[in-house]
């Protein structure tokens, strides 16, 4: 159940982090799902349905995952290695399907040179007049009323003290 259930995950998300051995267990369950999915029966449909046990994940192994493996004969997956746990030691791992890497966000040169900078800059300042053209921008909506403000009781002014001693 364990398996399945990372194999799920996996074919969900794309990318799980686990312990090295779990991963090295789950990369040829993955792959024989991918496999299925590539195959377009129902018959591979219903096999698949029988391991996965969740529809959705079914449905994107055979609609966008198996056509982006549609021309590789195997190899779909990927182990990171990431080192040990702090708490018991363990070597972990990302396992991942290959065509989902992490890609970074355009916007200057690694290096980190003149462009960057200032590329970095002029992000920065667009950003600052767009929050400047927010705040500029008449409310469209009127802030909601707090209901406790109706009921709750005027406070009365404080009596006078009396001088009742003789």
């Amino acid at each position: 159940m364990m398996f399945r259930n990372m194999v799920t995950s996996l074919l969900d998300k794309e990318r799980i982090r686990t312990t090295l051995p779990r991963a090295k267990e789950v990369r040829p369950l993955a792959e024989k799902m991918i496999t299925l999915g590539k195959r377009e029966t129902l018959h591979a449909r219903r096999q698949a349905l029988a391991f996965i046990k969740d529809p959705a994940v079914v449905a994107k192994l055979f609609e966008t995952l198996a056509p982006r493996f549609a021309q590789r004969k195997g190899g779909y997956t990927r182990i990171i290695r990431l080192g040990f746990r702090d708490g018991d030691g363990a070597q972990m791992a990302i396992i991942e399907l290959l065509g989902s890497e992490f890609k970074p966000a355009k916007g200057g040169d690694e290096k980190g040179g003149k462009k960057g900078k200032k590329a970095g800059k002029s992000a920065e300042a667009e950003a600052v007049k767009e929050t400047a053209e927010k705040e500029k921008a008449p409310a469209k909506e009127k802030a909601p009323r707090k209901a406790w403000a109706k009921t709750a009781p005027k406070e009365k002014a404080p009596k006078k003290a009396t001088t009742a001693t003789k």
